[in-house]
């Protein structure tokens, strides 16, 4: 039985107001991995105390390095099954677990973070490994469009 939406909104929210897509189907997930060009992130959030304390703030803080993936999408474990399930599927060959963090390049997983590597660390550590990741993989972020002079 998944949890209750209300328990879970905030968490949710964590992640979309870092400008994460959610994905709650399978087809949104299909969707998503779909595209095979550029760098995807894949979290998988979920209501743990490492998610909370480590997970969602490496990721966030990690979404501040200069190059970061082109696009990033969620799944929310214990809520969203069929979507969890489904990007699990694409980690081969690594197992489920939650929370999770993914890294794809051009439709190919090049960098996985699990729970045994979440938990018991820091989310400035976590978010180290991330950037790791994306300084070696992902391209620089677009500089801010600057407003037409008047």
């Amino acid at each position: 039985m998944p949890y209750p939406e209300l328990l879970i909104l905030p968490m949710r929210e964590e992640l979309t107001r870092l400008g994460i897509e959610e994905t709650r189907t399978a087809e949104q997930v299909d969707a998503a991995m779909g595209t095979p060009r550029g760098t995807l992130l894949v979290v998988v959030n979920s209501v743990c105390g490492c998610a909370a304390g480590r997970a969602r703030p490496a990721v966030r803080r990690a979404l501040a390095n200069p190059r970061r993936p082109d696009r990033a999408i969620t799944v929310f474990a214990g809520a969203d099954m069929e979507a969890t399930s489904r990007a699990r599927a694409y980690f081969h060959p690594y197992p489920p677990s939650s929370p999770q963090i993914a890294l794809f390049q051009n439709g190919k997983l090049v960098h996985m973070l699990e729970r045994h590597q979440i938990e018991g660390r820091d989310a400035e550590a976590i978010a180290q490994d991330l950037t790791q990741a994306f300084d070696r993989y992902c391209a620089p972020a677009a500089a801010p469009v600057a407003p037409a002079a008047g």
